[in-house]
């Protein structure tokens, strides 16, 4: 009838009249099913724990943290380190887990890592986990947790030690090669020093410094130089003066003094005076030097007339103290002007050293750039290196002392009162629903294969005429055997339908 027509609230009334015990008898047998199901299946209870990361003491300004990868990384490789088969298999064999239905090792192993979960949590400002165990046995699945839990918690400590320890370890060899290769910087950045000392780039400025400082001392050795070369001459004038005068005059003579002689060394005193004061290009001092030359001439051609080669032999062989005094301060003069001289050239090779040190700073400088550039690099490793040495010692000492970040067990693993799988009430729910809808069903389809013309509007949609009387059914009531009022009543009723559901 459901695909007969379009069906009305009575209709629907009806259906539900004559289907109501179909209904409610697949409801209570699916029902029943699913709770038998639910003592059937094996219990399984559930036991967990929640266990806080808790941060180092110390702040990690002062101290950095050795491991800092993220919380599901860590405890994804905790996880796969937990549950390995060496683990996990004293475990299963001191609880006899799995036990049951002759089931290999391997898969007492296999039920046992499913039977375990590890949930990352968030507790206000800490993160966390949940650690998770099911078992047929409530106190197997409290302690299985337990047990599971101290492994978490002892394998974090641990973990965190070896890691500080390797870190460390790893270091230090780092940091000695790093110092193997900074000595070898610094031998060759002191042998480049010594090989060019003097020549570096850093010495630049106190060579020009130092070359300034020989040009002005070059300048006043010659300057130096050219006055005791004219003392010598003017010495040597005296000299000719007085052995000349000596000559002509004889022993009695030989003290007298000479006017020219005497003239000469006041002009000599007066260039001194004039020098200190003026320039040689001045004029006074030009006169003056002028006047000495032609007194010092006037003085060569008087002791080399031919009244000297006239003295007599004794008074050539007598010299007066002054001439004695005057041959020792041309003897001083003389051992002056070959000190100056030495100290002329000393300077000059002095300039020469400078000059070329100087000439060759740019390539020098090259080169040193070069070594200095390798001994930074290395010098700059070196200190990062001992600083994060110095860190991870640190962080080293405060995990030995269990001060760094650790795993807190905050709820203990709680002994389950009632089985997680399979919950009753959801089976009864769930067998209850179940039978409902499967009643339904079948009452709708049973609906939908029964032909059976019921009211009016049953006739109408079969047959588009109109009803003209309607007899009830009654029970027991004979047929008609003849033929012709059989093919009456099928007439009237259209396809084969009851002739008693059909009036006129």
């Amino acid at each position: 009838m459901l695909g007969h027509r379009e069906l009305t609230i009575q209709d629907y009334a009806a259906i539900a009249k004559r289907r109501l015990w179909l209904v409610v008898l697949c409801t209570l047998g699916v029902l029943g099913i699913a709770l038998a199901l639910s003592y059937w299946i094996p219990p399984e209870y559930l036991s967990q724990t929640l266990v806080l990361i808790e941060q180092q003491k110390v702040p990690t300004d002062y101290v950095t943290p050795v491991l800092t990868e993220d919380l599901g990384e860590r405890l994804a490789s905790l996880r796969e380190q937990i549950l390995s088969r060496s683990r996990l298999e004293p475990i299963i064999q001191r609880f006899n887990l799995f036990a049951g239905g002759g089931a290999s090792m391997d898969d007492r192993v296999a039920k046992t890592q499913k039977a375990i979960d590890v949930k990352p949590v968030t507790a206000g400002a800490r993160a966390g986990f949940y650690i998770i165990f099911r078992a047929s046995d409530a106190r197997t699945a409290q302690q299985v947790c337990s047990e599971i839990t101290s492994l978490f918690v002892s394998e974090n400590l641990t973990a965190r030690e070896e890691s500080a320890e390797g870190t460390t370890e790893f270091l230090k060899q780092q940091l000695a090669d790093a110092k193997k290769n900074l000595d070898d910087q610094d031998a060759k950045l002191a042998d480049f020093e010594r090989k060019y000392l003097g020549r570096l780039p850093d010495q630049e400025q106190s060579n020009q410094s130092t070359l300034q400082a020989l040009t002005t001392q070059l300048d006043a050795a010659t300057q130096s130089l050219d006055r005791l070369q004219e003392n010598e001459g003017f010495i040597q004038s005296n000299i000719a003066a007085q052995a000349r005068d000596q000559r002509e005059s004889g022993t009695t003579n030989v003290s007298s003094p000479d006017s020219r002689r005497q003239e000469l060394r006041s002009l000599m005193e007066q260039k001194q005076t004039l020098e200190s004061q003026y320039t040689p290009d001045y004029p006074d001092v030009q006169a003056v030097n002028r006047k000495i030359k032609e007194l010092q001439a006037e003085i060569a051609s008087a002791s080399s007339s031919p009244a000297t080669a006239k003295g007599s032999p004794a008074a050539s062989a007598y010299e007066s103290p002054q001439l004695l005094q005057e041959r020792a301060q041309l003897r001083a003069v003389q051992l002056a002007i070959t000190n100056a001289k030495q100290e002329q050239e000393r300077i000059k090779n002095q300039i020469q050293l400078y000059e070329g040190r100087i000439e060759s700073s740019p390539l020098v400088e090259q080169e040193y750039k070069k070594v200095t550039r390798d001994h930074d690099i290395a010098q700059e490793f070196y200190n990062s290196l001992l600083k994060k040495m110095d860190e991870s010692s640190m962080a080293t000492a405060l995990e030995h002392r269990q001060e760094g970040e650790q795993f807190r067990v905050m709820d203990p693993p709680n002994l389950p009162d009632a089985p997680y799988f399979p919950n009753r009430m959801k089976f009864s729910g769930a067998g209850l629903a179940g039978g409902l809808i499967l009643g339904l069903l079948l009452a709708a389809l049973l609906e939908y294969r029964d032909s059976t013309l019921r009211t009016e509007l049953d006739v109408w949609a079969f047959t588009k005429l109109p009803t003209l009387a309607v007899l009830s059914h009654i029970e027991g009531l004979p047929r008609r055997e003849r033929a012709g009022e059989d093919d009456d009543d099928e007439s009237l009723t259209g396809t084969g339908v009851p002739a008693e559901s059909v009036g006129g």
